[in-house]
């Protein structure tokens, strides 16, 4: 019985404890030192191959965190760009996957599904995204622009890797 009655007692001591538990969550952020180092070797990559870009970062919840446009990119470029690094922070999917299969979605307010957005995912961990806006298409609108974000996120994995 006494056996009983103290099991008891531990399990209502520790139910507050796995609840409290519970209580939050955590995630992780770029630093503004990466978010803006991703944009410049975004733009840079782009810049290289001779196109005039803007390039957005986004935090996880789609908000803008850097951002840089070239002088001679367009300016249609600006808003394209933020757009495209939204959708993909708010779907965590590049938005060159997106193109076909997700017509439901083509009238949603701030969402863009043309290639160039990229989730910014290291070592399993969502980071945010990035959004290029103003390279031609190669084979399909919005690859070469999603080349230049995949070159952004190459240049701070290793930040992020060693930092853990």
């Amino acid at each position: 019985m006494k056996r009983i009655f103290f099991l008891s007692i531990l399990l209502l001591l520790s139910a507050p404890v796995s609840a409290a538990s519970d209580a939050f969550v955590t995630s992780r952020a770029l630093s503004m030192e990466l978010a803006n180092k991703l944009a410049m070797a975004a733009a840079r990559h782009c810049t290289k191959q001779g196109y005039q870009v803007s390039v957005a970062v986004t935090d996880r919840g789609g908000k803008l965190q850097a951002f840089i446009k070239n002088p001679l990119a367009g300016s249609h470029t600006i808003d394209v760009a933020i757009l495209k690094a939204a959708t993909s922070a708010s779907f965590q999917t590049p938005t060159i996957d997106m193109m076909q299969g997700f017509d439901g979605l083509r009238d949603a307010p701030g969402v863009l599904l043309i290639g160039g957005g990229l989730p910014v995912r290291v070592g399993g961990h969502f980071y945010g995204a990035v959004g290029i806006s103003g390279a031609p298409a190669r084979k399909r609108m919005g690859d070469l622009d999603h080349e230049c974000g995949q070159a952004g996120i190459n240049a701070i994995r290793e930040d992020i890797e060693f930092s853990e």
